[in-house]
């Protein structure tokens, strides 16, 4: 997929990434991942700076203060959020910090001389304020190339909407600037953002590499169903989500519970940075439904390894070949990565029908079981027969392969990013 003009012109040159952080398998880092992938395929050098990476030690740039979890970064935020008249202290702690991590990305743009700045949500969710202002300031200042990747708004979160800073929200979430192009994942931001700040952004949706087959069934990954305690006439269900409470994970505990047969529910990641009280509403509602729900957290990750103790670790793509059906019964999401993930692994697919979804997704046509907010009757009438079908799973998954290679592969974001980089430098990067 290499354009050789486009490679030939970009040689030398530097892409640099900021985040909190750049690890695990959020969707932030992931989506991240897949653009590098095509700038590096077209000869750029890709360097990232956050306060937690797992990226290469020659091109990371480790910031501590960059990460939400930062004790003072915390303090911030709880006061951030926590009033409504923001207190004097907090003005002064912010600004400290606005400082100090405005000298870190000037220090970072010069060690690796950096063509064009990449904020990977940093300047859309405001769990870091004090990076959002750095950011701007430094984007006002230098008039540094910069394409502001929007995942999530602070607007679509109802946490967000109770501050005392809605003069740093006005003005850095996003900020609008001459030489920034901004990027949405989905038509509802892009509306948005145009509403009401008069931005216009680049929809860009999440892509999967559907030019490149998924990975299968193998000599490491084989015992997987072993190794999660899955007999071989259990069915396998994934839920390859964290544990939180848009992810609607009671409904896929449901769904196990009404399908009248041997299943496990197996459920891949932990709750993460929002809190355990959901996990153990989760837990206790599985126990009440009797549905073997099983939270493997401590062996997936996102590269194969051994636990302290021995076990095997293994990566999410070793999970789901083994897996009879994925469900995916979010209230709301941004785009939708698992959905593709199921895609791209030829798996059946329970998905809810939320907006991004009805909106960006069913619209291609792709073949799937849906349930509208609630488990009925008919969604596990059609989840029964279709797990039943194996002829209509390969017709299905096979279909919806084919539309994901179509509208969500990597060719199709080349060809957003080519037309980017076009704005930037003119007709001989196209």
């Amino acid at each position: 997929m290499k354009d050789m003009n486009l490679t030939s012109d970009v040689e030398g040159k530097t892409i640099g990434f900021i985040s909190f952080r750049f690890a695990g398998m959020d969707g932030v880092t992931l989506e991240t991942q897949k653009w590098a992938d095509v700038f590096e395929d077209w000869g750029f050098r890709c360097v990232y700076m956050a306060g937690e990476l797992d990226t290469p030690e020659e091109s990371s740039f480790l910031v501590e203060e960059t990460h939400f979890k930062h004790p003072v970064i915390k303090e911030i935020y709880n006061s951030c959020f926590d009033n409504t008249c923001r207190p004097r202290e907090t003005t002064g702690l912010l600004h400290r910090y606005r400082k100090i991590l405005k000298d870190r990305i000037h220090e970072f743009i010069e060690k690796y001389n950096v063509d064009i700045l990449v904020p990977e949500n940093s300047l859309t969710i405001p769990l870091n304020i004090p990076l959002g202002l750095a950011i701007t300031e430094v984007i006002a200042e230098t008039g540094i190339k910069t394409i502001a990747h929007h995942h999530d708004f602070f607007w679509e979160r109802k946490r967000f909407l109770h501050n005392c800073v809605w003069d740093y929200f006005n003005s850095c979430y996003p900020p609008h600037l001459d030489s920034i192009q901004h990027v949405v994942i989905n038509s509802s931001a892009q509306n948005q953002l145009a509403l009401r700040t008069g931005i216009a952004a680049t929809l860009i949706p999440n892509v999967m590499n559907f030019e490149e087959p998924p990975s299968v069934i193998d000599e490491y990954n084989k015992d997987v169903r072993r190794d999660l305690g899955i007999d071989k006439d259990e069915l396998l269900i994934l839920q390859p989500t964290r544990v939180v409470k848009r992810k609607g994970i009671e409904h896929a505990i449901e769904l196990t519970a009404r399908l009248g047969r041997k299943a496990a529910l197996v459920i891949s990641h932990a709750s993460g940075d929002e809190g355990y009280e959901y996990q153990q509403r989760v837990k206790e509602y599985a126990r009440i439904l009797n549905v073997n729900a099983l939270f493997v957290d401590d062996i997936i990750n996102e590269e194969r390894g051994v636990t302290r103790d021995g076990r095997k670790i293994y990566s999410l793509q070793d999970i789901y070949p083994h897996a009879d059906l994925i469900t995916y019964p979010s209230v709301f999401e941004g785009f939708g990565n698992a959905f593709l993930e199921a895609i791209y692994f030829k798996r059946p697919l329970m998905v809810n029908n939320y907006s991004i979804y009805f909106f960006d997704i069913k619209p291609k046509g792709f073949d799937v079981i849906e349930m509208d907010d609630f488990i009925s009757s008919d969604t596990v009438k059609q989840t029964c027969e279709l797990l039943q079908d194996k002829e209509r799973v390969h017709r299905m998954t096979e279909k919806n392969y084919r539309l994901g290679l179509k509208h969500f592969s990597y060719h199709v974001l080349e060809l957003k990013l080519q037309h980017i980089l076009t704005s930037f430098w003119g007709q001989k990067y196209c």
